[in-house]
């Protein structure tokens, strides 16, 4: 038998691994635990009863509860805007609206990671000139706050209808009222120990907690929010004699229980408890009908008029008033965010509709007009095309093309079987809509990648699930007082709804399988071989005809190849352990960035590995955001412009120094071309040998070149010389265009004078300004310009803890001293992947990588 330890690890290992499919099927549990909550909640109403109700809602009814959806979307753009200003930046209030009011638009309605606002706001924001660090603090300030205020809302709230609520979740109502006790004095203790902004230190973690302004501000904000969304609620039902305090009681409470049950846009769960909190006020049909209104107007209305607002920026036929073209041209830049979000609520759309009834006047009329087998083969395909519609929704946020052509087919085909199965007008126009704001934004889909050759994650397959669930709720409701038998399969006639409900739900659960198990049971894709002597010189000739000095890190073939489709680009990489690691930005042509980002994230997931992206830059990072990773701070490269490089300006008198005294040291500076450096590979060795012995070290390599003869012999050598002896040198790496130069191996003698590499890089950077170039690498400072501030991301905090006092485990101080001798100018560098816990092992594997392994990390 294994130890308990071994076995704990295991099955450690195996949460880990499967934790986001077991998350899944445990939202889709709740969900279905409450489809049979409210059908046993509902057992007296009838679907008949729900569509008279709806009928009966007045267009004022309507009107205002527009008018409070529009109060409650404009508080909650105010999350954003206090988040802009506690982060200490100023940016347009337009743009800042517009991007929360997408952001929560696709939020509310998809209610689930792969189209969540935190990617809107990345991508909106960044355009807009923030930092990945500040709009990761953004998103952390909006998220926190949200969760604060509703706590301390729904908790004020329970106070005044507990004993209602604990018939709902089974508990008594003193037990409830004392939680909601306890939270309201915990946030008040909250408030109070950071009333002037204190920091607090829990277990060694230090929290800055919000000041009272802040504090108070967002709770009135949250308040406002959910007042607006509750009476967008409140004023569709029929008469009731609840008054509105205690409704909100209910509402807010709802709202909670919605997010914690993690099931999109809360369905099922907040209905469960509105219908259980006021069932016995209100008619259970009414308060049916009120509810999906409420979905209708609260969240299919806002996502409309922001996909109205992508299209129109796609078009670029809005008025000419920059308030109005700045509005469009956020909107635009989320234009397939907002796509995917529309067929997703298509697909659910044509879902429900397959299962629900046809009115017996559009029956008559097709009667009389289609032959019976159109009509059965229309409603039976709807249900399919809607599911075709769920899947190409994830390939649509990835600007797939293949996506644009199934999700526009799929549109079109079901906009004309809406109308020959049910005359359905509304859903003929929602379809039309989609199908305009498609070919409206073709532009956008440029990703030439399989649509089929992907999986789908768990968020996606919880749509999915979700909706095929919510659907035969849908059907066991409305046909509940139908008797089921099996001649009800084989029976074909237009006054047979329930069989025509019944094949498309089995048909929607047949597609819906053979798609789960496609994703889940493919078979992993095997790990990409070494580079192959072809692939290595095609990846060289690349690297001399674009601008990045280190791309020539290529040359040491100890990284796998990925090339672009058109094969102007290509992303080098190394595997260790889960982690699928990309060193830098692609290289070659810019066009292919974006695609290269998806089709090395998409390779590393159907393999079980973590995508990451090392020592990036911020040009790279809206490609990186947009596959769903996020960007932390590494620290910072340092270039030098060379056309300011002149010894005789007063800023650079230091080196100046340094130059001379080399000089007075007698030695000698200059440049080995590769045919010339067999000769001196010897000497070179050599030095190379004693350098590591001298610092106890062994060589590395992916991010760095080790001296390997095939390696040195491919670049110029820089060296230096004494008495006509090599006493240092540096590897060089160029390339045609001539617009950058750097260093990559640079070892010295043991007797090498005193500043010889300070001699060398001086003379290195006056011989490449003579040869035209126009900047010096001068390498990344890890952990340099991380932000101190007391809003900044943890990440960068502890960043910045580790370059003040890690002197004793890397020279971090040293090493920005030395690059900043030279004036450089400073660009930060990333680091992208999933997550904050990714990030942490990502970081662990790229050392692990570059050390060659555990032995190598000891060993140094």
């Amino acid at each position: 038998m294994l130890p308990d330890s071994e076995t704990h690890s295991g099955a450690s290992r195996l949460l880990s691994r499967y934790r986001g499919y077991l998350t899944a099927a445990a939202v889709v549990a709740v969900f279905t635990m409450m489809i049979f909550a409210i059908h046993r909640l509902t057992a007296e109403v009838r679907y008949d009863d729900v569509l008279t109700a709806l009928g009966d809602t007045s267009w004022w009814s309507l009107l205002w509860a527009a008018f409070f959806t529009a109060l409650s979307y404009g508080a909650l753009a105010l999350y954003d805007a206090n988040a802009i200003d506690y982060i200490g930046r100023k940016l347009p209030l337009p743009s800042v609206v517009t991007t929360a009011f997408i952001a929560y638009a696709v939020g509310n309605t998809a209610g689930f990671g792969p189209l969540s606002g935190g990617a809107i706001r990345y991508r909106a924001y960044s355009k807009l000139g923030l930092q990945p660090g500040e709009i990761a603090r953004v998103i952390a300030f909006v998220t926190l706050s949200f969760g604060l205020g509703l706590a301390a809302v729904s908790a004020l709230a329970l106070l005044v209808v507990a004993p209602r609520i604990a018939d709902i979740v089974g508990l008594n109502g003193p037990a409830l009222r004392f939680g909601a006790v306890a939270v309201v004095v915990l946030l008040a203790v909250l408030v109070f120990l950071g009333r002037n902004g204190r920091e607090i230190t829990i277990a060694g973690v230090t929290l800055r907690l919000p000041d009272t302004r802040t504090s108070s501000r967002q709770f009135l904000v949250t308040a406002f929010d959910l007042a607006g969304s509750a009476s967008a609620l409140y004023v569709l039902l029929p008469e009731t004699h609840v008054g509105w305090p205690a409704f909100f009681a209910i509402y807010a409470t709802a709202v909670v229980l919605g997010v914690l049950s993690h099931v999109p846009a809360g369905l099922g769960v907040f209905e469960t408890v509105m219908i259980a909190g006021l069932g016995n006020t209100i008619s259970a049909d009414q308060l049916l009908g009120s509810l999906v209104l409420y979905r209708l107007v609260y969240y299919v209305l806002p996502l409309l008029l922001a996909l109205a607002l992508a299209v129109v920026g796609e078009l670029r036929s809005f008025a000419k008033q920059p308030l109005a073209a700045e509005i469009v041209q956020i909107a635009a830049r989320l234009v397939p965010a907002l796509l995917s979000t529309y067929a997703l609520m298509l697909g659910a759309m044509l879902i429900f509709s397959s299962v629900t009834p046809t009115p017996d006047g559009d029956l008559d009329f097709l009667a009389g007009l289609l032959p019976l087998p159109i009509v059965e083969a229309a409603h039976f395909l709807s249900s399919i095309l809607g599911l075709v519609l769920v899947v190409a929704s994830r390939g649509i946020a990835q600007r797939l093309d293949g996506a644009w052509w199934v999700g526009l087919a799929a549109a079109a085909i079901a906009f004309l079987f809406s109308l020959m199965k049910a005359l359905a007008v509304f859903e003929a126009i929602a379809l039309g809509l989609f199908i305009a704001a498609m070919l409206a934004s073709a532009a956008s889909f440029t990703r030439h990648a399989s649509l089929f050759g992907q999986a789908l994650g768990p968020a996606w397959l919880t749509a999915m699930a979700v909706t095929v669930v919510g659907a035969a709720g849908v059907l066991l409701f409305v046909y509940r007082d139908t008797q089921y038998s099996r001649e009800l399969w084989w029976q074909f006639e237009f006054s047979e709804e329930a069989p025509r409900s019944l094949r498309a739900l089995l048909g929607l659960a047949i597609s819906s399988a053979v798609v789960a198990m496609f994703s889940l049971l493919r078979p992993v894709a095997h790990r990409p071989d070494e580079a192959r002597e072809d692939d290595l010189a095609r990846a060289v000739a690349i690297v001399e005809d674009q601008n990045v000095a280190d791309a020539n890190l290529v040359r040491m073939g100890d990284k796998r190849l990925l090339f672009s489709q058109s094969g102007k680009a290509f992303i080098m990489y190394g595997i260790q352990g889960r982690s699928w690691i990309a060193l830098a930005d692609p290289v070659g042509a810019d066009e292919d960035f974006a695609d290269l980002v998806w089709q090395f994230v998409d390779m590393a997931r159907a393999s079980g590995g973590r995508a990451v992206f090392y020592q990036i830059t911020p040009a790279l990072l809206p490609s990186c955001i947009d596959a769903g990773l996020r960007a932390f701070k590494l620290g910072e490269l340092a270039t030098v412009d060379l056309g300011h490089f002149d010894l005789a300006s007063s800023r650079l008198a230091g080196l100046r120094q340094s130059y001379n005294r080399g000089q007075r040291d007698g030695l000698v500076f200059s440049i080995v071309e590769p045919p010339d450096v067999p000769p001196i590979l010897g000497e070179l060795k050599a030095i190379s040998d004693a350098w590591l012995a001298h610092h106890n070290t062994r060589e590395k390599s992916f991010s760095l070149g080790a001296f390997d003869p095939g390696y040195v012999l491919t670049q110029p050598v820089a060296i230096l010389t004494k008495d006509d002896r090599i006493v240092a040198f540096a590897t060089v790496m160029t390339t045609a265009t001539k617009s950058e130069a750097t260093v990559d191996l640079m070892r010295f003698a043991p007797d090498a004078p005193r500043g010889a590499m300070d001699f060398l890089f001086i003379s290195l950077m006056k011989h490449m300004r003579e040869a035209g170039f126009s900047h010096f690498n001068l390498g990344m400072a890890p952990l340099s310009g991380m932000s101190r501030r007391e809003t900044a991301p943890v990440w960068d905090r502890i960043g910045g803890l580790v370059f003040e006092h890690g002197e004793r485990f890397y020279n971090f101080k040293g090493l920005r001293a030395f690059k900043s001798k030279f004036h450089p100018q400073w660009e930060p560098r990333y680091l992208a992947v999933t997550n904050g816990t990714g990030a942490a092992l990502a970081l662990m594997d790229i050392t692990f990588l570059i050390s060659g392994g555990m032995k190598g990390v000891v060993a140094k």
